[in-house]
């Protein structure tokens, strides 16, 4: 009977192959392109350059039968989904599991990992911040080494999920992993989407995990010891990161890949990447650009915020936050921003406590990024393969078509950082206009100074700055 069932399935998938047809699609950013993988529902028609009609077919009839899976718990995955599969690179050997909810892959055996830190991020593709390069010859190797390491393993996992969930401007990402406690921990950091959304998303990422792969097979990358938890390795040009190893419990290093490979895609959907987050005040929304000083010494902000990761996505739908938040259950769609606010610390006595900005000048200070003596342009302390200077632009035209005021919090003002508190009282003094009455009070020439110092850094970094844009 078991045999008898395997010859209907492999006849019926064979029927359903038609011959193959190219399919390409690209999505573009500036001048920046994400190729598009190829997809569940058109998997038969994959192109399979430089066969004819019968060799494609014939190409065919080995992936046909491994995607006949039997077990006790029955036929485990689609055609589909395995030729999928098979244009990465990944051959299921057994069995592979698809979108299991949390306590599913518990059964499976997934376990929480203890949290680890500074896993070294390699990062092809970035324009700025990050850290080291690694070239495409290594990245290639690298990934056909995990895709075969994935393919020998007895049991595959696959999760889909998405970044920034807003309706036209967020990223679908495919999780292929050997690894079921891998899985748990991207599946609290990505948002839910339904399983058919990756087959219709012309720009999806797709990250591999190879948890239990040999270190020695990464000995090429010379990076010793530092990886003796695994690395994670990413290429913005192939939309696909690599973790090996334990690396996937380090979230920080996982979050700024995946913001990373995101941001363009975002972009070009007319969104945009910010490294902020959402701060919730009565009905208010406010998008808050803060470091992460800030956010550890200001606990009672922290309470108001919807995310203390970094990562929002602001378009014409609202605001979205790029990962899942504390309150997983909450929509994580918001409306647009009542206002937006840009922490600096400087306590030299140019800045006041609070300031109102015009939206040339909220741009000045995003693209300078101002913490005592240092510039994190655009705030970002990761990987940015997207050029700062057109966000700049993009989010000052934002600022100016919806109306949105902006304000500088001086987080210094007395030389001592505010509290929590201080600071949410100054964010809600926005909305009634009642703004704080301090003055600068640094003299002409530390004013010039710091002037001077913003100007060397922007025009040094950035080029042809607007004349709108002033400190």
């Amino acid at each position: 009977m078991r045999s008898d069932l395997l010859r209907r399935l492999s006849r019926a998938a064979l029927a359903s192959s038609s011959p193959s047809i190219s399919f390409t699609s690209s999505c573009y950013c500036r001048s920046y392109a994400v190729s598009a993988p190829l997809v569940e529902d058109e998997a038969q028609n994959q192109s399979l350059q430089g066969t004819n009609k019968r060799s494609n077919l014939n190409t065919l009839v080995p992936i046909c039968y491994a995607c006949i899976i039997i077990s006790k718990e029955g036929l485990e995955v689609s055609y589909g989904l395995n030729s999928a599969l098979a244009a990465r690179g990944v051959i299921i050997k057994e069995k592979s599991f698809h979108n299991l909810q949390k306590s599913e892959l518990k059964k499976k055996g997934a376990i929480t990992v203890e949290h680890f830190a500074s896993v070294p991020l390699y990062v092809r593709g970035c324009t700025s911040g990050g850290g080291p390069e690694i070239s495409k010859a290594q990245f290639g190797k690298i990934l056909k080494q995990v895709t075969s390491h994935i393919s020998s393993v007895s049991n595959i996992f696959v999760q889909d999920g998405v970044i920034g969930s807003s309706p036209k401007c967020d990223v679908k990402v495919r999780v292929i992993s050997d690894n079921p406690s891998a899985m748990l921990s991207l599946s609290n950091i990505l948002w839910e989407t339904p399983s058919r959304a990756i087959s219709h998303d012309s720009c999806p990422l797709t990250v591999y995990i190879a948890s239990s792969i040999s270190s020695s097979a990464m000995d090429f990358l010379r990076i010793g010891s530092q990886a003796s938890n695994g690395f994670a390795a990413a290429d913005v040009e192939r939309s696909s990161l690599v973790i090996c190893g334990k690396a996937f419990a380090d979230t920080t290093a996982v979050k700024n890949a995946l913001a990373a490979l995101a941001a363009p895609v975002i972009f070009a959907r007319e969104g945009l990447p910010l490294s902020a987050r959402l701060l919730v005040s009565g009905d208010s929304v406010i998008l808050l650009f803060a470091p992460e000083d800030t956010i550890k010494k200001c606990a009672e902000l922290c309470k108001s915020l919807v995310s203390v990761d970094t990562g929002v996505v602001l378009s014409s739908h609202g605001t979205a936050p790029f990962f899942q938040t504390k309150d997983s259950a909450a929509s994580n769609l918001r409306k647009k921003p009542s206002s937006v606010i840009f922490a600096t610390a400087d306590s030299t006595g140019v800045f006041p406590l609070m300031s109102k900005l015009s939206p040339g000048q909220a741009a000045y200070h995003f693209l300078a990024g101002y913490q005592e003596g240092k510039f994190v342009p655009a705030y970002i302390k990761g990987p940015s393969p997207i050029d700062l200077l057109e966000l700049a632009k993009a989010l000052f035209l934002q600022l100016i078509e919806n109306e949105i005021p902006s304000f500088l919090i001086n987080v210094s003002d007395s030389g001592e950082h505010i509290t929590g508190k201080e600071f949410m009282e100054l964010v809600e003094s926005t909305f009634s206009g009642k703004l704080s009455d301090s003055k600068p009070n640094a003299s002409d020439a530390k004013v010039a100074n710091l002037k001077g110092k913003y100007k060397s850094f922007l025009s040094r970094k950035f080029h042809d700055l607007p004349e709108e844009f002033f400190f």
